[in-house]
């Protein structure tokens, strides 16, 4: 019994650590603040995320869904944003930046370790879509 028990240990443990090691956002919150049907444009929505990063606050890297283009707009402090192989720019209140469908969000955080960071997306996509976010390591 034993053995079998240290057998099932050793085998669950590479599981374990490959889940420990998963891309987490830190300092962060998400919360969707509308969503809205476009009625001149039948299976669109616009879906408002405002997405919130406490100081030294970030996302892993990831991607939106395929049908989603994003306006995004700095509401406080300042975010380091990648998108694609592009370089890290740093959008403060009121810059803006767009992301298009499959693009790669590689970096997203906040600027400051001392300050909060604020920006609400603005999501343009298939109604259908239920995840709006998968990350990628």
């Amino acid at each position: 019994m034993k053995h079998i028990l240290c057998s099932l240990l050793i085998a669950v443990l590479p599981i374990g650590s490959a889940l420990a090691e998963a891309p987490k956002a830190k300092n962060a919150k998400v919360t969707v603040v509308y969503q809205h049907e476009l009625p001149n444009v039948p299976g669109k929505s616009m879906k408002g995320v405002l997405v919130e990063y406490g100081p030294g606050g970030y996302s892993p890297g990831h991607m939106h869904a395929k049908s989603a283009v994003i306006y995004a707009t700095v509401l406080e402090g300042a975010i380091l944003s990648q998108v694609n192989d592009g370089p890290v720019t740093t959008y403060k209140a009121g810059q803006n930046f767009t992301e298009l469908p499959g693009d790669r969000h590689r970096v997203s955080a906040n600027a400051s370790k001392t300050e909060p960071a604020k920006l609400l997306a603005v999501f343009v996509v298939d109604t259908n879509e239920k995840e709006l976010t998968t990350p990628f390591d």
